[in-house]
């Protein structure tokens, strides 16, 4: 062969091999579908994105192991978030423009969600947020529905009344409300308590506003323990609820605390928060087949009782390789269809989409109480 036969020869070799590796990588493009999950593995939250992330691998792997969907398995991407916008941004940019992904499970926490959210509307990718409460998370600025956009657990309107009508049926008359001003979780489930407790007959005896930066809240728990209210509503995670319970013991608020499913996690301060009551996605305690059965199958696993964002986690990927497979096609926009019009049996309820995207279930009130998170009581729409 002529030295310029060989220069030609090696260059078409080099060109064949650089144009496979631009085109669909090999297994990824024909065999598998790309899913990727957004959650809060590092920043304040950890323990959410963790517990997340596990009930979605779960339900991915229960799939695969029953040969995947549309005969082809499912490859999970997982992307630190941080349960932050701009961290979140990031992830979704990259997951959607360079992973090529059509699904997202994420993000866990509203404020990241919100600009996942308009994102993945925008480039047709299906966004189901497993615990994002926050209605604007499904909703454009104009009140009209995000048409790529979904979620696995009921809104802060409905965690809002939820609580509201707990507090008042267990004769509470009088609350204070803590909020942090810069959290859109906070903040709707604040707003959301308020308006429902109002309107049930209660009346709010202080509302104090606070940053994600403080540690020091005895100003604002000296506000409360004189105004002598029943109940101080604390909506914020978990890693917040800790201080200001701990706070509020040290200055002998009698209060009794109430919040929503930020609560829940394994690093919930039980002692601080001893006597206080949240509103959560299901209970472990629940007697239903598919809640017992998912509960012994993530012991066997992973060595814990599934909290609920493991819970929400694992049923928003159900519910989202169910559409997937309802569709008959690995084709957002026919996904996302067939996902408004699912029914689904899942964990934390029988699951169907409102107008909005939100899902139709029940809500569960949880008490901290002698060391354990135990069942109080279920709250129906």
């Amino acid at each position: 062969m002529s030295k310029r036969l060989l220069v030609v020869f090696s260059f078409l070799i080099v060109a064949s091999m650089l144009l496979g590796a631009c085109g669909p990588a090999g297994s990824a493009g024909g065999d598998t579908i790309k899913v990727a999950i957004l959650a809060p593995l590092s920043g304040p939250v950890p323990t959410f994105g963790v517990s997340t992330r596990d009930g979605i691998l779960m339900a991915i792997e229960e799939w695969n192991a029953k040969g995947g969907v549309l005969g082809k398995q499912i490859e999970a991407i997982v992307a630190d978030s941080q349960c932050t916008a701009d961290p979140a941004v990031n992830a979704a940019n990259k997951v959607i423009d360079q992973d090529q992904v059509h699904y997202i499970i994420g993000e866990v926490c509203s404020s990241a969600s919100i600009p996942v959210s308009e994102i993945a509307e925008q480039k047709g990718v299906v966004q189901i947020s497993p615990t994002s409460t926050n209605p604007s998370v499904t909703l454009n600025p104009d009140g009209s529905t995000k048409n790529y956009i979904f979620r696995a657990c009921f809104i802060d309107p409905f965690q809002g009344l939820v609580m509201a009508k707990f507090a008042l049926s267990q004769g509470k008359q009088t609350a204070f409300i803590m909020f942090d001003q810069g959290n859109d979780y906070v903040l709707g489930l604040a707003e959301a308590f308020e308006a429902s407790f109002t309107a049930g007959g209660g009346t709010i005896v202080g509302k104090e506003a606070y940053t994600g930066q403080d540690t020091d809240f005895s100003a604002i728990l000296t506000k409360v323990a004189d105004s002598q209210a029943d109940v101080l509503f604390i909506p914020d995670y978990y890693n917040v609820v800790n201080l200001v319970a701990t706070q509020a013991k040290e200055r002998g608020v009698t209060s009794t605390l109430m919040g929503g499913d930020g609560w829940d996690s394994s690093d919930l301060d039980l002692a601080a928060a001893d006597g206080g009551f949240f509103s959560n996605h299901y209970s472990a305690e629940d007697t239903r087949p598919v809640v017992q059965e998912f509960v012994s199958r993530y012991e066997a696993k992973y060595g814990s009782k599934p909290d609920a964002l493991a819970t929400l986690g694992y049923d928003a990927a159900n519910l989202l390789l169910a559409a997937i497979e309802k569709a008959g096609e690995d084709d957002p926009a026919k996904v996302k269809d067939a996902l408004a019009s699912l029914q689904y049996d899942a964990v934390s309820g029988t699951i169907t989409f409102d107008e909005f995207h939100n899902p139709i279930k029940a809500a569960a009130i949880m008490q901290v109480k002698d060391g354990k998170v135990i069942f109080a009581d279920s709250i129906a729409p």
